[in-house]
């Protein structure tokens, strides 16, 4: 399949270094919010990237759940694939793109666990049978004989814990924290000329107080 004479002209907004706001955190929340009334499916969704100790990268989609002061927060099985390349090499990288706003947003920085009662609190929020399937996928990624076996554990776990029972938290699950370091917004623009900004967290304040360079990047 060749693909070399398909292409658009991207030409719905722009980004300008001297409108933009001190903290990328504004930026991110006023993207974030856009992306939401614009309605785009599953804003929140963002390509996860990690590597481990054998030097071999890998990416999947995970559902970012909350933006904090200093971060932004996903859940997953703490024994999957992510997990284990997080325990060697605790930096990693996410990007979110949205299409239909012509924009992207990569994030990087260091990675750790949250608190387990934060974990524990939103593992209560899902719904019950996400909590059963949370169970199921153990150790996640792990090889399954065939889709039947997974139906079954399913199904015995459901009885375990009916609808109206409280399913525990997983050990092997919760949260991590990605340490915003690296944050670029990339608004595609006309003729292949996009508007790439990027914000660095520059710690050398003498009150220990977080701060942020920007500068503009070539597209």
């Amino acid at each position: 399949m060749d693909f070399t004479d398909q292409r658009l002209s991207y030409e719905k907004g722009q980004l300008d270094q001297q409108s933009i706001p001190t903290s990328p955190f504004e930026l991110l929340h006023t993207w974030m919010n856009e992306a939401i009334e614009a309605q785009v499916q599953e804003p929140y969704a963002m390509s996860l990237a990690t590597c481990g100790a054998d030097n071999k990268p890998g990416v999947r989609i995970v559902l970012l759940r909350e933006i904090t002061e200093k971060g932004i927060v996903f859940y997953t099985n703490y024994e999957s694939a992510k997990g284990q390349d997080i325990a060697e090499n605790p930096n990693a990288e996410a990007l979110f793109f949205w299409p239909k706003l012509e924009r992207q947003i990569r994030i990087s920085g260091s990675i750790a666990k949250i608190d387990t009662t934060k974990s524990a609190a939103y593992f209560q929020k899902r719904p019950h049978d996400s909590q059963v399937g949370a169970w199921v996928s153990q150790p996640q990624s792990g090889e399954v004989a065939n889709r039947a076996v997974m139906e079954q554990t399913f199904a015995q776990l459901q009885a375990k814990y009916p609808a109206d029972s409280k399913v525990p938290t997983p050990e092997f699950w919760g949260g991590y924290e990605i340490t915003i370091e690296n944050i670029e917004f990339w608004q595609g623009r006309a003729n292949r000329m996009h508007d790439r900004i990027v914000y660095t967290q520059d710690n050398s304040s003498a009150d220990g107080a977080v701060n942020w360079t920007t500068k503009r990047l070539l597209p």
